[in-house]
């Protein structure tokens, strides 16, 4: 376990450092290439091995030809911990660092879920700066599954504004029984907020929508865009995978530029639902703008099964390690790592207005995973550190028990 240091937990190497043979995806396919990284920036790219004075600390790293991608981008994680839907017991525990690098996610959206009274937004704002001193990127989103909206500030349009990591609201639920059954006025005033708080800061300004598996789908969504006069941008609904009906809803709004969420989650076999896999297949196919797609984990978010009282039958616990081992399952399936990438990476950052992320170019943040040869996460880099080589964890969270 690393310690701790009370002038900054992450600092960025002094030193420079060369990254020999890549095979480069930044997400496009590049070829071989050498990344030159200077504290937490990317610096140079190049095809032929840069001339560096001898006076200059450079350290060598020689990839012999692996493939290195951008940091993914996890849009969807509950930093705080999830859960809470069978008792104060069923709470999740707050996530740890390794739980997020470990998986190749260098950047993360934090958010709450069904609890959002006992978990808090300053929690979740002080958990996202804790995660940024650590060395991961973290946002967050203000309220939760439920209206009147819990907030800091006192007002959605205040926490985005004022919030330096606030960048939107999320998970707001519709069409599930855990939802406050919000009405179509709620839910416009809500997005208002965001889209001009937007506006005020530069930030992405969206509302995060939870869609449960109710019979009513994306219908309050589909009224909004109708009626209002926001653009289709402000909506971002997940787990949108959950009921196959529900992704055929999905893709007609996709035709009126809403950028849909993937959600990572296990599918059983017979399962109504798809698969990550199987649901970005779906997207890509569909003749639709291929940047209106994002995958996330849900990670720390609880995972639940209902029976027909509305009570938990079993649940299991979202993990981020679910995004790069979807990423690994299209590969795996013959498509073209440039073409599922930018679901997890420059889509992402596009939509969120996330500067610097999602791509590998010179004056993108030093974020990227070195795959072995079996597509898997072996290296990953945050910012000009290495947080894991080897496919082992090089640091880890204050508070995380030491691994053997």
């Amino acid at each position: 376990m690393v310690g701790f240091d009370p002038r900054g937990y992450h600092r960025a190497p002094a030193m420079l450092q060369l990254l020999l043979d890549a095979e480069l995806y930044a997400p496009q396919r590049v070829g071989r290439r050498n990344l030159l990284i200077g504290g937490e920036r990317v610096l140079w790219i190049g095809a032929d091995e840069p001339s560096l004075s001898e006076e200059l600390e450079v350290e060598l790293i020689d990839l012999d030809g692996l493939r290195v991608i951008p940091g993914l981008i996890d849009a969807h994680a509950h930093l705080t911990g999830g859960g809470g839907e069978a008792g104060y017991a069923s709470r999740v525990p707050p996530m740890q660092l390794s739980q997020f690098t470990l998986g190749g996610v260098t950047s993360v959206v934090g958010l709450l879920g069904t609890d959002d009274l006992t978990r808090t937004t300053a929690q979740l704002v002080a958990t996202a700066r804790a995660f940024e001193e650590e060395g991961l990127s973290a946002w967050c989103y203000t309220g939760g599954y439920h209206l009147p909206p819990m907030t800091l500030t006192g007002s959605v349009r205040g926490d985005i504004v004022h919030l330096d990591r606030v960048i939107g609201f999320g998970e707001l639920a519709l069409s599930d029984h855990r939802s406050s059954q919000p009405t179509l006025d709620e839910l416009l005033r809500i997005a208002s907020e965001c889209h001009v708080a937007g506006l005020m800061t530069g930030k992405a300004g969206v509302l995060h929508l939870h869609l449960g598996d109710g019979p009513r789908g994306f219908d309050l969504v589909r009224e909004a865009l109708a009626i209002a006069e926001l653009p289709a941008r402000v909506w971002h609904p997940t787990h949108v995978n959950r009921r196959r009906a529900l992704f055929d809803e999905a893709l007609e709004l996709a035709e009126h530029g809403v950028t849909l969420d993937i959600t990572a989650f296990p599918v059983a076999e017979g399962e109504d639902a798809y698969s990550a896999a199987e649901a970005l297949e779906r997207f890509l196919e569909a003749d639709l703008d291929p940047t209106r797609v994002t995958v996330s984990s849900d990670g720390g978010g609880c995972l639940p099964q209902f029976d027909a009282d509305g009570r938990i039958s079993s649940f299991d616990v979202g993990s981020p390690l679910a995004l790069s081992e979807t990423l690994a399952e299209l590969v795996g399936r013959g498509h073209a790592l440039e073409d599922v990438l930018p679901a997890f990476t420059s889509n992402v950052a596009s939509f969120l207005r996330l500067p610097r992320k999602g791509v590998l170019a010179p004056g993108a943040d030093a974020d990227l995973v070195v795959l072995d040869a079996e597509q898997r996460v072996r290296d990953v880099l945050c910012r000009g550190r290495w947080m894991v080589r080897g496919g082992r964890a090089l640091v880890r969270g204050r508070f995380e028990a030491p691994r053997s």
